[in-house]
């Protein structure tokens, strides 16, 4: 799986101090299905959980943007 980051995703990751080489790592792992993702979740060091949103087509996972998800995680 190739995890590729979009320039917003990488000026994002940048601005709020998110490594890239982070978030690539967890998407790898992940069984993905076809189409677009909202993913929450919590990095160790970081002191709010990430929103990615992601899209997937074939083996290629395109990160559209990520940042510090502040106000928390709905339940």
């Amino acid at each position: 799986m190739i995890v590729k980051f979009s320039r917003h995703a990488k000026r994002r990751a940048k601005l709020y101090k998110i490594p890239e080489a982070t978030i690539a790592e967890t998407l790898k792992y992940l069984q993905l299905s076809e189409g677009e993702h909202e993913i929450v979740k919590d990095f160790p060091g970081l002191k709010f959980p990430v929103k990615m949103i992601i899209t997937v087509k074939e083996e290629i996972v395109t990160v559209i943007t990520n940042y510090p998800f502040k106000k928390g995680i709905k339940k």
